[in-house]
């Protein structure tokens, strides 16, 4: 009895990529499964194979219609502008686009490259790049209605970054790498974010911090990369004052410094979120596993919500029958 084709989809999913070819090669039928799944996910390619993969996409529309998300990596070569607007066609073609990711050299990251986005006439889910945050990438977000997702690690320009109230109307999830405030702000004014993660520096203080409070629902998850010096006592209090009802936070400190006494003098802080659950804090210091046993079990007395911490040497900490330990 022949499986209902459902089931044979579910099947050829597990195979590997490389086993596919050989599959399209059984019968039509087989042939049709397995060219569904293969250019479900396009990932990542070697540029030789992605330029190849391009074009047939360009020259079957059959096929480009089947494509739910597409990676490009090309941050390791400088491009040619035949190759950029290949990328442009191709998107033209991939109306069922769901989810898209475009990482650029650093190169080309200087150049306003977001005119190869607006051959993108599907409604994506998800979206990554690379392409600098100029007036033209925020043309392009304007025009995505159904984005959840939206990951912009472009540098950020002197040009205006300015979106409309109507844009992005169900972004939950916003991933900033080079973003500054002005950025950050355009993105999440009006908008129901509830996971954040962005880069602090030197130069913009807090102000990153004071962005989030733009979103019209409460931040519940929230990443730091902090790239200044500011000490864990005084960078914990800042989020717990805007953002007391985070719920996972995760914080990596690459220039201060920290002691046992130091992050232990950070659990007043902890006591103002009301429903942290999961903390992670990540930075170079001189505590050992015994010390930040006592940190864990300070911080796990001071904010009682929390569930599990990770702290530099990279342990899980957890609570059990009123005791915390650790694995990993």
């Amino acid at each position: 009895m022949a499986f209902p084709v459902e089931i044979q989809d579910c099947i050829f999913q597990e195979l590997d990529i490389h086993d596919l070819p050989p599959v399209l090669r059984v019968n039509s039928h087989f042939n049709a499964i397995a060219t569904r799944i293969l250019y479900r996910i396009i990932p990542e390619l070697p540029m030789r194979r992605c330029i190849a993969c391009l074009k047939i996409l360009c020259a079957s529309p059959a096929n480009a219609t089947l494509v739910r998300k597409l990676s490009i990596d090309w941050s390791s070569h400088r491009v040619v502008a035949n190759l950029f607007r290949l990328l442009r066609d191709t998107l033209t073609h991939l109306t069922s686009l769901r989810h898209l990711s475009i990482e650029l050299s650093p190169q080309d990251n200087h150049y306003s490259l977001a005119w190869v986005l607006h051959g993108c006439r599907s409604r994506l889910r998800t979206l990554g790049t690379s392409i600098r945050c100029d007036p033209q990438l925020a043309a392009v977000l304007e025009s995505q209605p159904d984005l959840l997702e939206l990951c912009l690690r472009g540098f950020q320009t002197k040009q205006p970054f300015t979106l409309s109230n109507s844009a992005m109307p169900l972004l939950k999830m916003f991933r900033a790498v080079h973003a500054g405030p002005a950025v950050i702000s355009s993105v999440v004014r009006g908008r129901p974010l509830e996971g954040i993660s962005l880069s602090m520096f030197i130069e913009d203080g807090f102000l990153p911090l004071d962005a989030l409070l733009l979103s019209t629902r409460p931040i519940k998850r929230l990443t730091i990369m902090s790239l200044d010096n500011t000490p864990p006592n005084v960078l914990l209090p800042e989020i717990a004052n805007r953002l007391p009802e985070l719920e996972a936070l995760h914080v990596v400190v690459l220039m201060a410094m920290f002691d046992r006494q130091t992050l232990e003098d950070s659990s007043p802080t902890l006591a103002r979120f009301s429903d942290l659950r999961y903390l992670t804090f990540m930075a170079a210091g001189s505590a050992s596993i015994e010390d930040e046993g006592e940190i864990a079990r300070t911080w796990g007395k001071a904010c009682p919500t929390l569930r599990t911490i990770i702290l530099p040497k990279g342990k899980v900490w957890f609570e059990r029958e009123g005791k915390w330990l650790c694995c990993g």
